[in-house]
């Protein structure tokens, strides 16, 4: 349990890596943007404020999802970050939206007379540079703590860095005299706010709706199958409890074990689970195998 707690204090320590540097390269796109006249840049700088709200978010997400189970919470807290991330989408999506709205308006007007500023396009690919380090940090330490909420943000912090390097390309065709590279550079910086924000909507709700992966849940079937003792896989069930996975499942075993065998096949599987999945919640229920008598 200890190690359990060490490990969620280590992703909490990622979120709220994002949320530093997003709220600094937030502050100095929109500041550079708006001195160099670039749209693309600004509405990048968007895209970060967006992110903050989103790892904000999911922070407060892990810390509520820590509390233990009580009497009105037999399972606990843990979707407390599936909610969380609902909200964020739906921030991230009005956010999204605006972005696209200005820069729509900025390109149906032919773009801006003057091109963007030089140090835009750096401030840009420096964002880059870091948002695709910290999206390398954020995927380690995801697979080591095993954090479906901290894998979403490296996603989104690789998504960032693509972003800024499409709003460098749009200042780099300004500064060649295509003025309506720029505006178009901010029109798709908010359609992917908008793309990123409907893919984390819908897995939410996938989630949230006990929604499951039938491959994972196939692999597990199998698995099962296979421990010694178990004749047959009845039923099988599974469903996602912010980071923990619960899995409910029937196995058939002979007839004429004891009950202390069958109890002992049900820990095999729990065991299996746990080691190969990480999965620290499979119920077991035992039924015994239906036999044929034959009389001659």
């Amino acid at each position: 349990m200890v190690k359990n707690v060490e490990w969620k204090q280590r992703a909490e320590a990622g979120a709220l890596l994002s949320i530093g540097v997003y709220l600094l390269l937030a502050a100095c796109k929109l500041l550079a943007g708006s001195l160099a006249g670039s749209d693309g840049v600004k509405a990048d700088g968007w895209n970060n404020l967006s992110d903050v709200i989103a790892s904000v978010a999911v922070y407060i997400g892990m810390k509520i999802a820590q509390k233990p189970r009580d009497r009105n919470h037999p399972y606990g807290h843990s979707r407390a970050e599936n909610i969380s991330s609902l909200l964020a989408a739906f921030l991230m999506m009005s956010i999204g939206i605006d972005v696209v709205i200005s820069g729509a308006g900025a390109l149906l007007h032919g773009g801006k007379a003057d091109a963007p500023d030089w140090p835009a396009a750096a401030v840009a690919l420096v964002s880059a540079a870091v948002m695709f380090l910290i999206y390398t940090v954020n995927t380690r330490l995801a697979r080591r703590t095993n954090s479906t909420a901290l894998a979403a943000v490296a996603k989104d912090n690789l998504s960032d860095a693509l972003v800024s390097v499409g709003a460098a390309i749009g200042i780099i065709g300004a500064q060649l005299e295509w003025l309506w590279l720029d505006p178009l550079a901010a029109l798709i910086i908010g359609a992917i706010i908008c793309k990123t924000a409907w893919e984390v909507f819908m897995e939410t709700a996938h989630t949230l709706t006990d929604g499951f992966d039938e491959k994972r849940l196939a692999v597990y079937r199998e698995e099962i199958a296979a421990v010694e003792g178990v004749r047959d896989v009845a039923d099988i069930k599974a469903r996602t409890l912010g980071n923990d996975i619960v899995l409910e499942v029937t196995i058939r075993v002979d007839s004429r074990l004891t009950v202390a065998k069958g109890h002992e096949i049900a820990d095999e599987v729990e065991r299996l689970m746990k080691k190969r999945h990480n999965i620290r919640s499979t119920h077991v229920h035992v039924e015994p195998e239906a036999r044929v008598d034959r009389q001659g």
